[in-house]
């Protein structure tokens, strides 16, 4: 089975009838991996028919509410919903801060984030660090430093052989097209129109420079603020002189990694 990328959450932290906030699931195997978990993650993942309850990683990008605040609803919802008992511990990584915050998570919620009734895992991760699982099919992940907060990173996940990258919230970086170099699907976030308003976002520019670079097999716009929209920042890409494939996330969408991927309806 070749890794297959799900649009969970496309959308910022503006509230939206059409998109959630940020949520991507990774499915190859035995691996389910959710690239952040924003708002409406579970229940979209439940929307999109996708087997929720089996999820084995949750990779968080940064600590802004609208990408990790649906964790403690995953946990909740595995200790009371799941339709039977798991197997697999729940292994999720995190930059600095990690620690402190499952901690305040324990104390707002509940003792069930941190002893949900099965294993769970927590791994503080440095910013320019890696893991990689000894288990055979298990993702590589590496970790690149990024300018949005004082934790924020990238990532690249590498399983089954393709590869994917996930710009998560970022200002421009010049090292990010060198770290992103060849992976078969760019997820990479373009929050504001050029001029930017200030260096916690990317705008169409600064994407198509890192995009000029990396170049991606498909390179996949999200986490959009207006004026930016679906029709107009595929198209400010290619005029600031990106010619590789480039489109608009959507949720529900599935983009399959490999030869001859890409979309898939």
């Amino acid at each position: 089975m070749r890794p297959v990328l799900t649009v969970v959450g496309s959308g910022t932290l503006v509230p939206s009838g059409e998109r959630s906030s940020p949520c991507h699931l990774v499915e190859a195997e035995d691996t389910v991996l959710l690239l952040d978990a924003g708002p409406g993650a579970v229940h979209g993942l439940a929307r999109l028919g996708k087997p929720w309850w089996k999820v084995t990683h949750v990779v968080l990008t940064h600590y802004h509410t609208d990408h990790f605040g649906d964790l403690p609803h995953l946990l909740f919802a595995l200790k009371w919903g799941s339709p039977g008992p798991r197997h697999r511990p729940l292994q999720v990584l995190g930059p600095p801060g990690l620690e402190g915050r499952v901690e305040a998570l324990r104390r707002a919620f509940g003792d069930f984030v941190t002893d949900p009734g099965f294993e769970v895992a927590y791994h503080e991760v440095g910013r320019n660090g890696s893991r990689d699982e000894p288990a055979p099919g298990a993702p590589s992940l590496r970790f690149l430093p990024v300018p949005h907060t004082a934790a924020s990173v990238a990532v690249r996940v590498t399983l089954g052989g393709r590869s994917l990258g996930y710009t998560g919230d970022t200002g421009p970086e010049p090292t990010l097209g060198s770290f992103f170099r060849g992976v078969d699907v760019l997820i990479s976030e373009c929050g504001y129109a050029d001029p930017p308003a200030s260096a916690s976002h990317l705008s169409p520019a600064s994407v198509a420079a890192m995009a000029r670079s990396a170049e991606p097999g498909v390179l996949v716009l999200t986490h959009l603020y207006p004026p930016l929209d679906c029709v107009s920042a595929p198209r400010l890409v290619r005029e600031a002189g990106y010619r590789g494939e480039v489109v608009c996330a959507r949720d529900g969408e599935r983009f399959v990694l490999g030869p001859a991927g890409g979309r898939s309806e």
